[in-house]
């Protein structure tokens, strides 16, 4: 499976703050012998998310894109209406699922609007910025993407 991964952060685009949660995706990425086709670091800034997302979906460069940040209610996080933009169809109980099996431990996990979807055979992914909330997600999507992915690639024999 090939990886894309985007952090989203006005300091980590500025290099004033490391890619901590990226790096935590590369690791989980790494451990299962995942490929990263691309990892950039981007302003919140609709403008660098949507084109990152886009390229990567309709170049086929990656299976899996994983987005990180921006998914809170502060006014600078826009990474779901970036993603909106991009995605052709929604995929909603990726995204509950994730926010309902943190919420018990972190009450503020439910305050967290990533989306999940797909943009033709690319599934996209937005996780929070904290690593401890990448790793949460990364537990929920481990369950299901390797099947996701098989099906946007066209094995639908279950």
């Amino acid at each position: 499976m090939r990886i894309a991964i985007l952090t989203v952060s006005d300091a980590g685009s500025r290099g004033k703050r490391q890619d901590t949660s990226g790096d935590a995706i590369a690791e989980w990425a790494k451990q299962r012998g995942y490929e990263i086709a691309a990892r950039e670091v981007v302003p919140d800034e609709v403008n660098d998310i949507a084109p990152r997302l886009l390229r990567w979906c309709d170049s086929g460069l990656a299976d899996l894109v994983i987005t990180t940040g921006g998914t809170g209610i502060s006014a600078r996080d826009i990474t779901p209406e970036a993603t909106a933009g991009v995605i052709q169809k929604p995929l909603p109980g990726i995204a509950e699922a994730m926010r309902m099996s943190a919420w018990t431990r972190v009450p503020a996990a439910i305050l967290s609007r990533g989306l999940a979807g797909t943009r033709g055979k690319t599934l996209i992914v937005n996780l929070p910025g904290s690593t401890g909330g990448v790793k949460e997600g990364l537990a929920v999507l481990e369950k299901v993407v390797e099947h996701a992915v098989e099906l946007l690639r066209g094995n639908t024999q279950h």
